[in-house]
């Protein structure tokens, strides 16, 4: 995706946000994107997480894998922002090849996909959401979304 990011980046930090993101989720585990209740204290349980387990990191890392951490979280840089849209894409893209299987099981409509992912991607990708919008559109006309 990184030809289509639409301004320079720094490839090697946009890659790291995405894997240090899933650090937390080690100990709170993977929440499905599209969940919304209860989201305040899952990210408060990760972000205490990240700190504990980068906090046991030698040679002083630790700062700077939370700082990159709290970057992506919070969309702070065209980075972030473009690593965000990779990562909201991902279970889209799942979705949209297996029939919309985890969204008809779990009551996912299309209206609540497009509400959560369509800003991010549009803001860090604009060309993956131009592609993606139209594939939802005929998801939803092929019967891939839940109640």
């Amino acid at each position: 995706l990184y030809p289509h990011a639409g301004a320079p980046l720094d490839l090697d930090r946009a890659i790291r946000m995405p894997l240090v993101h899933d650090v937390g989720e080690i100990a709170t585990g993977d929440t499905m994107v599209f969940v919304e209740d209860g989201a305040e204290e899952r990210k408060t349980a990760e972000r205490a997480e990240v700190r504990r387990i980068f906090e046991t990191l030698a040679g002083g890392a630790g700062p700077s894998f939370i700082a990159l951490w709290e970057e992506f979280v919070e969309a702070a840089s065209p980075e972030a922002r473009f690593a965000h849209a990779a990562d909201r894409a991902m279970p889209v893209l799942l979705n949209l090849a297996n029939r919309g299987q985890s969204w008809r099981e779990n009551g996912i409509s299309y209206d609540r996909v497009v509400t959560k992912i369509g800003p991010p991607i549009k803001q860090g990708c604009p060309p993956l959401w131009a592609y993606l919008e139209p594939e939802l559109e005929r998801a939803r006309a092929q019967g891939f979304f839940g109640a």
